[in-house]
């Protein structure tokens, strides 16, 4: 078995916990629970469906790859060895791209709108508005720059206060409830549907997948045989319980006209927080604090671990240039990919600034949610990357198997699989599947645009990006080796 070579530079400071609460401070987002409860009570029956028929033999599968193949890299070596460098190219591109263009074009705008309301008001367009966004993409960064063995609590304190803010937002609700009554749950319909499902599935796929993010830094754990298994496993638990319980309460305290996003879990927190009284008002600025910055570590966690696989791509020889895949002597982290990545969300950003009204407002929320939906995307060759590894390397050390031995692999996998297969096309042809089985869909009302001009710029945007995966990896192909293009 032949993997990219070993970074120089890097030292091994991930811990269990550490790598725990990467898992945590990357996966579980509030603007996804907000966009969950959105669905009414069939989201939480849903939550449970998903996260026994997909959650469960996800993590399964990762747990035993994770802990098999620990280099750095992860997903990036993982498809490499199974497939070649090409495939590996164009599901690393998907996989990091996802991440600036998710801080630049939603994390950033959530966070400015919460501090805005609940804080200290930006306006909208404002110099303290553009101050606030580009600090908030530029510390984001910066956490990934500087030396896992510090950047590490930062994305530590981020997941804290992500579970702090979802588990204090719960009990005061619970506590609203003893006062007011459960009114909310009494109306919010638990029975699933066919088309609650089509429509919640694209966003629950999306908030479960990612717990084997912290892989990527594979050569920086410390045992990474015996604590990837344990690590994803707690941090899937956390991260279900995380988005069930927030999620009923937010159905039981806010009307369902105000569930929509963000504005779901905000509005829902205004709401209960009634009960302190005079204290009120604190306390809501406080939970806007802790929201803000589980945002900002969210898209931490994501540019420490993604621009680590998009690097390993580049010194592989599959992005344009090896110096892209340079990591800092002293740092031991991928500064150069670094700083592409906060260019790229730099520029979303400005963008989403400029096309905030009209039309224009419309047609950037398309190409948002298509960029979003580029993380679904790279696990179609990911997935079955794994089974291929379990099936040809039989003799690679496997501390953590799947039950079963390879047939509970196998099924494991193609459950996942046909799931992802699901999510996708959901994603990228919405309304289809719901014609199919009758149910009226109305696009525009939906969407904003029409079907064409949807379908022009999500399939658009995935062939742009295939081709400027597939232009690096030629490039790299076509050049001479030179100085310059070697790693220090």
């Amino acid at each position: 078995m032949s993997v990219p070579a070993p970074v120089p530079h890097l030292k091994r400071s991930l811990r269990r916990f550490d790598i725990m609460a990467i898992g945590i401070a990357a996966v579980i987002s509030f603007d996804v629970i907000g966009q969950i409860a959105a669905g009414g009570g069939q989201a939480v029956t849903w939550i449970g469906v998903i996260a026994v028929a997909f959650l469960l033999p996800y993590a399964l599968v990762f747990a035993e790859t994770g802990a098999a193949f620990p280099q750095e890299g992860g997903p990036y070596v993982w498809v490499e060895v199974a497939f070649g460098r090409l495939p590996a190219v164009l599901t690393t591109m998907f996989y990091w791209v996802t991440n600036p263009v998710w801080l630049g074009g939603s994390l950033v705008f959530l966070a400015a709108e919460a501090w805005d309301g609940f804080v200290f008001p930006l306006g909208a367009g404002t110099v303290a508005d553009y101050a606030f966004k580009l600090v908030f993409i530029w510390i984001a960064i910066l956490t990934a720059v500087i030396s896992l063995r510090r950047g590490k609590w930062i994305t530590t304190a981020g997941a804290g206060a992500k579970v702090l803010a979802l588990a204090f937002f719960t009990a005061t609700a619970v506590a609203y409830g003893l006062q007011h009554g459960f009114r909310g749950l009494g109306t919010a319909g638990f029975t699933p549907t066919a088309a609650g499902f089509l429509a919640l599935v694209p966003v629950l796929l999306f908030a479960f997948v990612g717990f084997e993010a912290p892989n990527a830094a594979g050569d920086e754990m410390l045992d990474p045989r015996r604590d990837v298994p344990v690590a994803i496993a707690v941090s899937a638990s956390v991260a279900t319980c995380c988005y069930l319980l927030p999620v009923l309460a937010i159905l039981s305290a806010a009307p369902a006209g105000r569930i929509t996003g963000v504005g779901g879990f905000m509005e829902a927190a205004r709401l209960v927080f009634g009960i302190y009284g005079s204290w009120r008002g604190p306390l809501l600025s406080f939970v806007a604090v802790l929201f803000a910055l589980s945002l900002l570590t969210q898209g931490s966690a994501w540019m420490i671990v993604a621009d680590r696989m998009q690097a390993m791509a580049a010194a592989d020889g599959g992005f344009f240039t090896r110096a892209l895949g340079a990591f800092h002597p002293r740092l031991g982290t991928p500064v150069r990919m670094n700083l592409l990545s906060g260019v790229t969300a730099t520029v979303f950003m400005a963008a989403a600034m400029n096309l905030a009204n009209g039309d224009a407002s419309a047609i950037f929320g398309v190409v948002l949610t298509v960029a979003i939906t580029t993380l679904l995307l790279s696990y179609l060759a990911v997935i079955p990357a794994l089974l291929a590894l379990r099936l040809r390397h039989r003799a690679a050390p496997r501390p953590y198997r799947v039950p079963f031995g390879t047939r509970g692999f196998t099924v494991a996998t193609l459950l996942v699989y046909a799931w992802i297969l699901l999510g996708c096309w959901v994603a990228l042809f919405p309304g289809t599947l719901e014609l199919l089985v009758g149910f009226r869909y109305d696009f525009r009302a939906t969407w904003g645009v029409s079907r064409l001009t949807f379908e022009a710029f999500t399939l658009g945007t995935v062939a742009v990006l295939l081709a400027i995966a597939a232009a690096g990896y030629l490039v790299q192909r076509w050049r001479a080796p030179s100085a310059d293009d070697r790693l220090p």
